[in-house]
C-alpha cells in the first residue's frame, strides 16, 4: 500500500503550531483564570495531541485498522486518568494519606 507522503512544508508549519501552542500553554498558566486555568492547559494540550498524532505519526493517512489502535490507546488513557482521579478525589472521603 502505497501512502501519500507529506511536503515539508506541512511539518514545518506544525511545529510553528506546536510552538504557538507551546507560548499559549505558558501564558494561560502567568494568569490566574480560577478553575478556567486547568480547563485551558488541557484543551491547548488536547489540540497538541493531536497534531502530534495526525501529522507527525503519519496517522492522517493511514488505514481504518491504525485508527482503530490508536482509538483503544486514548480510551485506555481515559480509563488510567479515571482511575487516577478516582483515586485523588476520594481520599479526603477515607481520612487522607496513611499515617505512618
Amino acid at each position: 500500500m502505497k501512502t501519500p507522503v507529506d511536503a515539508v512544508k506541512t511539518y514545518v508549519v506544525t511545529w510553528v503550531a506546536l510552538l504557538v501552542l507551546l507560548l499559549l500553554t505558558w501564558a494561560v498558566a502567568q494568569f490566574n483564570l480560577g478553575p478556567w486555568n486547568v480547563l485551558g492547559a488541557f484543551a491547548i494540550a488536547v489540540v497538541k495531541m493531536l497534531l502530534v498524532i495526525l501529522f507527525f505519526m503519519h496517522v492522517r493517512h493511514s488505514s481504518k485498522l491504525t485508527w482503530l489502535f490508536v482509538a483503544a490507546g486514548f480510551v485506555w488513557f481515559m480509563i488510567m486518568v479515571d482511575l487516577t482521579l478516582s483515586d485523588y478525589l476520594t481520599r479526603a472521603l477515607t481520612g487522607g494519606w496513611p499515617k505512618p
